[in-house]
């Protein structure tokens, strides 16, 4: 017989601290952020203008007094099923994160982070809203805390009622793990796809701006540099095709070589890897798992230069996966895949699983993430979408062009300056109805196994492999020119990534066998029960 002092005593998890070290970081990077404020202040102040010094340092003194009041209000535990955190002083927030609704733990360390040490813990969990998720985040702790806390927090099994008196893991100690298993790491040849996405291109325009600003800002004309002034008045007085030439090319050079930057130190030290839970199944290389499906491990990315941050994801929690291919992407026969997840956050970058890479290696990426075969993911063979999903996207490509054609047409009788535009607007209906064949080309949807696959886009083309067990309910939407065609647009609703994919103009028929063969019994009760007969009436 047991007695009562031999059960283990629960104690309240004592509250920890940031790391010492934020006393030094969290004032340094705020006086750098307020640099280029303090330098206009000294340039463009009145000489002798005591003001000139004592406003820097003024804003420097309340630098560092926040970041050592912002250390002293800040305390987090981890218990047995929860991650609290607390902050503030005037303003006290409480956050508290269910460890069971825990779906990413994402680890950002930045420059000044890296060289005392230290990363930022962003905890991503699910919350009631599929568009919408909750989390918290630790900013900062060591290297070693965080790597720690990203592995308790995602292992499910080390999930407790609570911890003991001696500790939650001093009588049971993590089991051994087995090494984690490399699925992808970075090829330098992929640098070739960089100046082909828009998001790097947007980049390098939002730094230039950022400097044309900051010279704005301090009084600098960039005439005033003699390299500068002699260039430009060169292409002043050559002939202006061969000056927009020229500044063309130059643009074109600075974004190529911007994109190829920026590449470069977003995704150096690229690497995809699985790490299995302790009593996790294990993972054949060849492709193919001893329990092919959900896994209990998790996804780690681990990327970047000056910007170290490596994002995992629960594999019990991953819904999916996405393949993404941008037009000029997918001109140069690139993609790149996403994993499909609550907690992740909604940017372009946003559950990114790999950089832009070859088309085939974005979907052995996205099959080796759900340890399923390629023809059975992103790669199965799709059903084509009926015609009149053909005539409404040329309907709808042609009709605005044609609409714009016949105004620069008329523009151009009235107004003579838009005479010469006539012509080449004749080349908008052509370019329209390649778009909509594309878009038609692009269509289809099949139901595997497991998930329910579906593609559509030209622009961006976008192939989703959704988990039919993480369908949680169903959108059927009908316009009056669909109702009239026939066709109908079935969104499957998830707690994952976007919240809802969609399945675009099937034949409404097709639409609600699609949406019942995916999830059998789910529209059970919204299916309309046959009709009562009519009760037989005795004549006699």
């Amino acid at each position: 017989m047991t007695s009562e002092t031999d059960a283990p005593t629960r104690v309240e998890t004592p509250w920890r601290r940031l790391d010492k070290r934020m006393l030094v970081v969290t004032p340094v990077a705020g006086l750098v952020r307020l640099l280029p404020v303090a330098v206009i202040l000294l340039v463009t102040g009145q000489r002798g203008d005591p003001m000139r010094l004592w406003i820097p340092l003024g804003i420097g003194v309340l630098v560092v007094i926040g970041g050592v009041v912002r250390w002293r209000t800040t305390q987090y535990r981890i218990t047995g099923d929860r991650v609290e955190l607390h902050t503030g002083w005037l303003r006290r927030q409480r956050r508290s994160v269910p460890r069971d609704r825990i779906r990413t733990v994402d680890l950002t360390a930045k420059l000044l982070h890296r060289i005392f040490g230290l990363s930022v813990v962003h905890v991503g969990a699910a919350s009631g809203s599929p568009t919408e998720h909750a989390g918290l985040s630790l900013d900062a702790v060591s290297k070693a805390e965080a790597d720690r806390l990203r592995r308790e927090l995602l292992d499910r099994s080390l999930i407790a009622s609570g911890p003991t008196e001696a500790g939650p893991t001093a009588h049971h100690p993590a089991p051994a793990r087995p090494p984690a298993m490399e699925l992808a790491r970075l090829n330098w040849s992929w640098l070739r796809f960089a100046p082909l996405t828009f998001s790097a291109i947007a980049g390098v325009g939002a730094i230039g701006a950022a400097v044309f600003n900051l010279f704005g800002e301090l009084g600098v004309n960039p005439r005033d540099i003699s390299a500068v002034d002699d260039a430009a008045n060169r292409l002043t007085s050559t002939p202006i095709w061969a000056a927009v030439a020229v500044l063309a090319s130059l643009l074109l050079v600075v974004a190529v070589i911007g994109a190829m930057v920026l590449f470069a130190e977003r995704w150096f030290g690229y690497r995809l890897t699985r790490e299995a839970a302790a009593d996790g199944p294990g993972w054949d290389p060849a492709g193919a798992t001893a329990s092919a499906g959900i896994g209990t491990g998790a996804l780690r990315v681990r990327r970047g230069l000056l910007t170290r941050r490596s994002l995992s994801v629960s594999e019990q929690r991953l819904r999916g996966v996405e393949v993404v291919e941008p037009l000029l992407l997918r001109a140069g026969r690139g993609a790149y895949s996403k994993a499909l997840a609550t907690g992740l956050t909604r940017s372009a970058q946003g559950g990114a699983l790999q950089p832009p890479c070859p088309r085939a290696e974005a979907h052995r990426v996205a099959a080796a993430a759900l340890r399923e075969q390629q023809h059975d993911v992103t790669l199965a063979p799709l059903r084509r979408h009926p015609r009149a999903a053909l005539r409404r996207r040329l309907t709808r490509a042609l009709v605005p062009a044609a609409m714009l054609v016949a105004g620069v047409f008329a523009a151009g009788s009235a107004v003579p300056v838009l005479a010469g535009l006539e012509v080449p607007s004749l080349l908008l209906l052509p370019l329209a109805a390649l778009v909509a064949l594309d878009r038609y080309r692009n269509l289809g949807h099949e139901l595997t196994a497991r998930y329910l696959v579906s593609r559509h886009g030209s622009v961006q083309r976008r192939t989703v492999a959704l988990q039919r067990a993480g369908v949680i309910g169903w959108t059927f939407r009908q316009s009056i020119f669909q109702r009239r065609a026939g066709l109908v647009a079935v969104e499957a609703i998830t707690a994952a990534g976007a919240g809802g994919y969609q399945v675009l103009d099937v034949a409404a028929a097709d639409g609600v066998a699609l949406a019942d063969a995916a999830v059998p019994h789910l529209l059970t009760p919204f299916l309309a029960a046959p009709e009562p007969e009519e009760p037989q009436h005795d004549r006699r």
